[in-house]
């Protein structure tokens, strides 16, 4: 009799390491460009001659290209698969950053970043897909955390990039075309990638899952649930994926409004708050996106010790008094500042991982990445409106109004998060899908 195994049985092996790799570095330029973008307008707004509008359009431009690129190409990579769509992506991702090197006018950076923004977008709900469905159950929270390290460790490299470009003529030219490198390398790791097999037997192509998995682990491999399934964007309307669809959302707007304000406009932000100018404030945000990374560190054993739901409450009550102080106290030291924002950053792991781990398990495979694109695609919109408006509200209100929103906003995460996050620990893909949330 030939020996079989579980899928949830197999072990954390070469594999599994190189889909989790390879497939996080649409996170890590995803990261990297939202970052760069904010130290190169440095050097670029007096080149292009800028105005606070078009530094705004410039901040959402990206964000409005991500949210017509996870809604649209989540759908696509149902249909027509993981593997293809995430070569493609990538290689485009490559093409638009050199073309930005060259631009000559404020409505050609505008138009660049948006292009840049859609094939980002088409790669988180590819990638993240195919990651969760290479994952265990005791793999998932480790994998998605590992995700969610890749976007810092983008931020942080993008800081690292800009410090040394700062004093470099026209370094807002290498800067922005910088992100060649890793898409070369990108590209490289994923090119002999295999399929999702998740995906294959939801295609019906069960016996093309069952070669590859023997290929891969020399042992034949079981899912729990191999029925073949319709892929059909019309199902994530239905009441229980369209509730989840919501939450996901919510959590996600309410994590990443405060944070891409930090990250989009942190250097002009730690000037505000008293910190040194200039190159120095780029170096004060190389500090805060390395509390950004260390916060997913813990939170990867804490998802699966402590759970899902009472990290997430937990974390979103810690960022709200971190943001409030900021903008409560008058005059600030900047030993609170630094320990404020790095409290934020440090407490931001458990929502920062849960956006990815969330969409991935409350999902069935066959809409999958539909469903993540969806989710993103509406937490887009109000980090669209956010990082348009931020410039001219900090210009308005001040900085001490600007941290008080923030932490209305996070405030808001976790009450929501009390009403409607689930705990989906220990249960395997298969079972958090079908499960009776609401």
């Amino acid at each position: 009799m030939e020996k079989s195994k579980r899928f949830d049985d197999i072990s954390f092996t070469p594999i599994h390491r190189k889909i989790m790799l390879w497939g996080s570095g649409g996170p890590f330029l995803d990261g990297y460009v939202l970052v760069i973008i904010g130290i190169a307008l440095e050097q670029l707004t007096p080149v292009l001659q800028l105005d606070a509008r078009w530094v705004g359009l410039v901040g959402i431009a990206t964000l409005v290209g991500l949210f017509i690129g996870t809604s649209l190409f989540g759908y696509i990579a149902d249909v027509l698969g993981r593997r293809l769509m995430f070569l493609i992506d990538i290689i485009a991702i490559g093409v638009i950053s050199a073309a930005t090197m060259f631009v000559t006018s404020p409505l050609e950076l505008v138009i660049l970043r948006f292009l840049i923004g859609i094939v980002i977008g088409a790669d988180y709900p590819i990638a993240t897909s195919m990651i969760a469905e290479f994952s265990t159950t005791r793999q998932r929270a480790f994998t998605m955390g590992f995700i969610a390290a890749m976007w810092y460790i983008g931020a942080t490299a993008a800081d690292v990039v800009g410090y040394l470009l700062y004093d470099v003529e026209n370094g807002w030219r290498w800067m922005l075309g910088s992100a060649v490198i890793p898409c070369i390398i990108i590209l490289l790791g994923r090119f002999e990638l295999p399929e999702s097999p998740r995906w294959l037997i939801r295609k019906g192509r069960v016996e093309e899952c069952r070669a590859l998995m023997f290929k891969l682990f020399g042992e034949h491999v079981v899912f729990d649930d191999e029925a073949p399934q319709e892929t059909r964007y019309s199902q994530i309307f239905t009441r229980r994926h369209l509730t989840s669809i919501l939450f996901v959302a919510i959590i996600w707007t309410c994590q990443v409004i405060p944070m891409f304000g930090i990250y989009t406009f942190g250097p002009q932000i730690i000037s505000l708050l008293g910190l040194n100018e200039g190159k120095e404030a780029v170096l004060g945000n190389v500090v805060i996106s390395l509390f950004f990374l260390i916060g997913c560190l813990p939170a990867m054993y804490w998802l699966n010790s402590i759970g899902r739901r009472p990290l997430l409450i937990g974390s979103f009550a810690i960022m709200t008094l971190a943001l409030a102080v900021l903008g409560i106290v008058p005059d600030p030291s900047i030993t609170l500042i630094v320990s404020a924002f790095a409290l934020y950053a440090f407490f931001s792991g458990g929502p920062g991982i849960l956006q990815w781990l969330y969409p991935n398990e409350l999902f069935p495979t066959h809409i999958r990445a539909s469903a993540v694109g969806a989710a993103m695609s509406l937490s887009r919109i109000g980090t669209v409106v956010s990082t348009y408006a931020l410039p001219l509200f900090m210009q308005q209100h001040g900085i001490a109004m600007t941290m008080l929103a923030g932490a209305g906003i996070s405030l808001f995460g976790m009450v929501v998060s009390v009403f409607l996050a689930p705990e989906t620990r220990n249960l395997s893909l298969d079972k958090t899908s079908q499960m009776d949330l609401y």
